[in-house]
C-alpha cells in the first residue's frame, strides 16, 4: 500500500525568495488549506471534525534547502511532511514536496491520501500564484 506522494510545482522566483517564504510557518495559512494559524512551535489546524490545535516543528537548512515539519497531534502521534526548494538552472525554484499518509489507522491510510494528494496538488498552484 502506497503511504507517500510526490509533487513539485516550478515557481518564477529565486530560490532563496522561495526557500525564505515557505520555510516560515506563519506563511501556512497563506497557502494551505489544513493550516489556520501557525507559528514556530504550535499550529491551528481546519479538520473535517474541527479545529485542532498542534505542536508544530519546522526544520529547516538553507544549504540543502530543505524544509520538513513534524506535527505531534494531541493523542502523541508524529505526522510529518518533507520539502526542498532548488534551482532549476535558470536561476528560478523547483519546490518539490513528499507528502506523507496521515497518522490514521492503516485502514485507513488509502483514503486518507488520496484526498490530501488533490489538495497538495491546488495547495502548490496556489504557493506557485503567491510567489511567481
Amino acid at each position: 500500500m502506497k503511504n507517500h506522494d510526490v509533487q513539485s510545482v516550478n515557481i518564477a522566483a529565486s530560490p532563496e525568495k522561495v526557500f525564505d517564504y515557505i520555510a516560515k510557518p506563519e506563511n501556512l495559512p497563506n497557502w494551505t488549506r489544513a493550516f489556520k494559524k501557525a507559528d514556530q512551535k504550535s499550529a491551528l489546524l481546519i479538520t473535517p471534525e474541527g479545529e485542532l490545535q498542534i505542536d508544530l516543528e519546522t526544520r529547516v537548512d538553507a544549504n540543502s534547502g530543505t524544509i520538513d515539519w513534524y506535527m505531534t497531534m494531541p493523542d502523541g502521534t508524529v505526522g510529518t511532511a518533507f520539502s526542498r526548494v532548488t534551482e532549476d538552472g535558470d536561476g528560478q525554484a523547483i519546490y518539490s514536496f513528499v507528502l506523507m499518509a496521515p497518522p490514521v489507522p492503516l485502514e485507513m491510510v488509502e483514503g486518507a491520501l488520496s484526498a490530501q494528494i488533490g489538495q497538495l496538488a491546488d495547495e502548490l498552484k496556489k504557493l506557485q500564484q503567491i510567489l511567481n
